[in-house]
């Protein structure tokens, strides 16, 4: 049986079509996907993010516990900031990728997906044995709930006196919002401005309404799984189980950056890792927009001059381009003359760098 939130009656209220992500029973929409992907990228949209996990690693050597376990520096975090980094195995192969927010001296919580984040506590508890550092899944204890587009500091400052005009991109600052206490991180995976809200369960509810009646004089909409995965995918940010996998390294999605070797001590995967880190991949992540109105999707062949050269990870229907647009990998040398097979019809696309979509700031 899906797990659920603490929202899930609020959803089915709403009218929303919910299904199994992750083993979590999730909205996908509450009505029009396209009204939803819109009403983030020109006003606000409204998430239930409470299915991702929460980890915190506290104690003296809590730092240098997730430099050993994660490949980023997460010792270097100063309190208050925040980091996308990875969890690897031996072989370099992404087992999930993360944000880690340094939230005091001693104290990190590491944000993971819904499908990984039992699998990164015990990964990340074997990894802390020898350091003096506690980790503690207390992922049942939290709600997530997110505000995001170009209208969400406006919606939320309504409901909160903290500092929102201070706070930066991957930061997060402990606060009140609608009298309830929060940590409000401006953090995202639309591609646009927004906050993330981590709430105890029991203030979920409350905290929905309050901001569905503060964000309704703006244009906010209650938002689901189907938008969220067309706003990442225009924005060209990665998702779990497509573009990343135990399979692929950080240098094969074209995230070397996030690998970190210049940091103090020894981290798990380190070697492999620096066996490729020179090494152009065999395949690398690229942005493939149709010429036509099929949509590419994951699984999806690409092809040229009918030979496969590569696979679709992700692709949908852009609102934004007013295309259909795909993320796939392709080998080094396909650049040009290139099509997806779409059930034995060749469409042509054209290759384009990522992400797809830029906002305005």
């Amino acid at each position: 049986m899906s797990r659920h939130t603490p929202l899930k009656d609020v959803h089915e209220s709403l009218g929303a079509t919910l299904t199994d992500f992750a083993g979590w029973l999730m909205p996908l929409r509450y009505g029009s996907e396209s009204a939803e992907h819109n009403a983030v990228r020109q006003a606000a949209g409204l998430f239930d993010l409470s299915h991702m996990g929460e980890i915190f690693v506290t104690g003296p050597q809590a730092g240098e516990a997730l430099d050993h376990a994660l490949v980023g520096h997460l010792s270097a975090l100063a309190p208050g900031r925040a980091r996308y980094t990875m969890i690897v195995n031996e072989r370099g192969g992404v087992q999930d990728d993360l944000i880690v927010y340094r939230l005091g001296d001693e104290e990190f919580m590491v944000v993971a997906n819904a499908s990984n984040y039992e699998k990164v506590a015990e990964e990340l508890k074997n990894r802390a044995k020898s350091f003096n550092a506690v980790v503690e899944d207390r992922s049942e204890q939290y709600a997530l709930i997110a505000v995001q587009g170009p209208r969400a500091q406006e919606i939320l400052a309504t409901l909160t006196d903290a500092d929102l005009d201070g706070l930066k991109y991957y930061a997060g600052l402990p606060g009140t919002v609608d009298g309830r206490q929060a940590l409000i991180a401006r953090t995202g995976y639309t591609g646009e401005d927004g906050f993330e809200l981590f709430v105890a369960n029991q203030d979920a509810v409350p905290l929905w309404h309050a901001l569905s009646a503060a964000g309704e004089p703006y244009g906010l909409r209650p938002a689901g799984l189907s938008s969220r995965d067309t706003l990442r995918l225009e924005a060209g940010m990665p998702l779990y189980g497509n573009e990343l996998g135990e399979d692929l390294t950080p240098f094969d999605a074209g995230l070397g950056r996030v690998v970190k070797f210049d940091k103090p001590g020894d981290f798990v995967g380190r070697s492999a890792l620096e066996a490729v880190k020179d090494t152009p991949p065999r395949r690398r992540l690229v942005g493939l927009v149709a010429q036509g109105r099929r949509v590419p999707r994951h699984g999806f062949p690409v092809t040229k001059d009918g030979a496969v050269v590569g696979e679709v990870t992700s692709g949908a229907p852009s609102q934004s381009l007013g295309r259909p647009i795909a993320m796939a990998y392709v080998d080094n040398d396909a650049v040009a003359g290139l099509a997806v097979d779409i059930r034995g019809s060749h469409e042509a696309v054209d290759l384009v760098e990522l992400p797809f979509y830029r906002r305005k700031k």
